[in-house]
């Protein structure tokens, strides 16, 4: 029965190893960058006018008694509006310093 005991160790060394090396494996191929991604643009005034679109939406949707779908509308305008100041942003810190 003595020699059953270092096979066990040394089954269970290799398994941990190989999951370990799978989750590794596995994680950098979650978070790589896939081949065909390009850079990400966004067009700042589209993305102000539909918010625009969507705060008249959720006015009409107020005054019209739908109170929960107004919610979901100004949300929506909102989620807009961040995305358009988040692409201005980017474009603003995307530039070179002019001291350079």
């Amino acid at each position: 029965m003595r020699h059953i005991k270092p096979a066990r160790r040394a089954l269970t060394a290799l398994l941990a190893t190989t999951l370990l090396a799978g989750g590794v494996l596995l994680g950098q191929t979650a978070t790589a960058e896939p081949a065909a991604a390009g850079t990400i643009t966004c067009n700042i005034g589209k993305l102000r006018a539909d918010a625009h679109k969507e705060r008249a939406r959720a006015a009409q949707l107020k005054r019209l008694g739908a109170t929960a779908e107004a919610r979901k509308a100004l949300a929506h305008a909102d989620a807009l509006d961040r995305r358009a100041r988040q692409c201005a942003d980017a474009d603003e810190n995307s530039k070179p310093p002019l001291w350079k």
